[in-house]
């Protein structure tokens, strides 16, 4: 059955990742042959549930295939209580991702492939095997963020996120829990502790590779790389997005800034550019005016 659009009913997916670990997801598809596949990669936190509408929105108006997923230990993917949770942040950036974009681009061999990924969802494309098959990549919000540099009315919050009660909360129940301070979900012990790591440390996850990383095969993303910055997000700022080019050197980088005004709301911060309020920007996401907003790196 389609829905309005000319899209599908969404598939229900299991995407096998390594050994022990299965990945719930979604994929959307137009109703007839697609021109593009798309996987979203979501943000830290944020179930695949609230991209569903862009995806399907994003299905009908680009004619894509429109993959959607969690990460292992988390969301529709948590086959265990968070306090039991083995995720790190790296399993879910490498592997994870990896899994979802490999599942991609088996399903569709002869398909141009893109990625749209959300905050951390757009720092890995590197670690990923079929990088080089990616015509493109969407980072919205995404940056090596460091916790110096947050605007000062951010910094009180950040502060105690990754220096005070975050940490003890996390040593306190196994697990940050994220529901009891507002975050919107529990995460996994090992996401939360290796999250602090890379943003009390300069560089981010560069601290990591070749240790709890592997060596990222930097040579392999030369595609263009569009770095989407929100003009209010405290979490992510305009600087940090445009740093994100660090991690990505042979690619060509194309900077946008969405503000509210665009959106037709007062506010977006970090999580809500995905959100049905703001979809007055969807096309900005979706590539549609790229060529004629984007500013070079």
């Amino acid at each position: 059955m389609s829905d309005a659009g000319g899209v599908r009913e969404p598939r229900q997916l299991s995407i096998a990742c390594g050994d022990d670990a299965a990945l719930a997801g979604k994929l959307f598809a137009p109703d007839g042959a697609p021109r593009a596949a798309i996987v979203i990669h979501g943000a830290t936190a944020v179930p695949c549930r609230y991209y569903e509408s862009f995806a399907r929105w994003l299905s009908g108006s680009r004619n894509a295939a429109v993959l959607i997923y969690d990460y292992r230990d988390y969301g529709s993917s948590a086959s265990v209580p968070p306090a039991r949770a083995k995720a790190t942040m790296a399993v879910w950036g490498v592997d994870d991702q990896d899994a979802a974009l490999a599942f991609l681009c088996r399903e569709y061999p002869d398909t141009p492939i893109e990625v749209i990924g959300h905050s951390m969802g757009g720092m890995f494309l590197a670690f990923h095997r079929h990088a080089a098959r990616v015509r493109q990549l969407t980072a919205v919000a995404s940056g090596p963020a460091h916790w110096t540099r947050h605007p000062a009315r951010f910094t009180p919050a950040v502060v105690a996120f990754w220096f005070a009660f975050g940490p003890l909360l996390t040593a306190m129940f196994g697990y940050m829990p994220g529901r009891r301070i507002g975050l919107g979900a529990d995460v996994p012990a090992g996401v939360y502790w290796q999250w602090r790591r890379w943003c009390i440390t300069r560089g981010f996850h560069r601290v990591d590779w070749g240790r709890k990383l592997p060596h990222p095969d930097l040579t392999s993303v030369r595609c263009p790389v569009r770095a989407i910055a929100v003009a209010d997000d405290a979490m992510m700022p305009p600087a940090v997005v445009r740093d994100l080019g660090q991690l990505y050197p042979f690619a060509r980088m194309e900077n946008r800034v969405i503000s509210p005004r665009e959106a037709g709301c007062d506010r977006i911060g970090h999580l809500r550019v995905f959100s049905e309020r703001c979809r007055a920007v969807w096309p900005v996401i979706a590539g549609g005016d790229a060529m004629q907003l984007a500013e070079p790196h």
